[in-house]
């Protein structure tokens, strides 16, 4: 029985330097081939929804679908049997992507037209971030989470003000153009102010008095602010970001799977393992 456990914890510490590891070859060819089997999916659901494609190749289209969910079903319960903590893998943002990426054409079989969701499998791409698990690449990309999460109040302000101001001047469009220029309601003068404002202008309803053509003109100038308001905060934030927050590439934490640790780090920023130990 000891051998045969042996055996095993053999296999979970294989899987788990394959699946989980960045650091080796094996590890990165897994998260490539990983890769290019979500492009594929991708590709495969796109093109289902082409008549002419999906008229000729349906049977291929659907042998290739159901080997991907084979190797998705596979894969999803190799990272929970070869981690220490697997409950902490199942409820993290990746594992339940993970899980959804392995269903759609088992829900196929249940609810006809469920496949296209299959699209959902894009969100796996996310992983990329995984195989370019460069110092360069990791630092940049914690530099830019810090500056939206301290950024995030004075945008939520921001957005406050562009809000009541479209309720407030599509108000005042509907007073001033009225029924018979296209402005039929306060929802629709709101709908053609967020339209103007984000400088989209579909064109479809279009101010005719002075008056209203004035207001327009103020609702496309202040639209570049909208524009340029967020991305100087954003931009604030990124100067005053620590650029001292070295982080390195080391294999993830082994009980949680977690990566991106700082460089000093004795401890995993998700579960608290000691990563000195792994």
């Amino acid at each position: 029985m000891s051998k045969e456990r042996s055996v095993f914890q053999q296999f979970r510490k294989k899987t788990y330097i394959v699946i989980y590891g960045t650091n080796t070859i094996a590890g990165k060819a897994f998260d490539l081939i990983l890769l290019g089997v979500i492009l594929l999916s991708i590709l495969l659901t796109m093109m289902e929804t082409v008549q002419s494609f999906e008229t000729k190749y349906h049977d291929i289209r659907i042998a290739l679908e159901w080997g991907i969910t084979i190797f998705f079903t596979i894969e999803y319960f190799l990272r929970i049997i070869s981690i220490n903590k697997p409950l902490k893998y199942i409820f993290s943002f990746y594992g339940i992507i993970d899980l959804i990426a392995t269903l759609p054409m088992y829900l196929a079989q249940v609810f006809a037209g469920s496949g296209v969701l299959s699209i959902v499998r894009s969100l796996r791409l996310l992983r990329l971030f995984k195989v370019l698990n460069h110092p360069q690449f990791t630092g940049q990309s914690q530099q830019l989470k810090d500056a939206l999460l301290a950024s995030k109040g004075k945008i939520l302000v921001f957005i406050y003000f562009v809000l009541i101001s479209t309720v407030l001047i599509g108000s005042i469009m509907y007073v001033v153009e009225g029924r018979e220029n296209g402005f039929t309601s306060i929802p629709t003068s709101i709908y053609w102010t967020i339209v103007t404002l984000t400088t989209v202008g579909y064109g479809d309803i279009s101010p005719v008095t002075p008056l209203g053509q004035f207001l327009a003109s103020l609702v496309m100038i202040l639209g570049y602010g909208v524009i340029a308001v967020p991305t100087g905060i954003v931009s604030a934030e990124l100067a005053k970001t620590d650029q001292k927050l070295a982080i390195i590439d080391k294999n993830p934490c082994a009980d949680c799977g977690a990566e991106g640790h700082q460089e000093n780090a004795k401890f995993c920023h998700q579960c608290g393992n000691n990563l000195l130990d792994d």
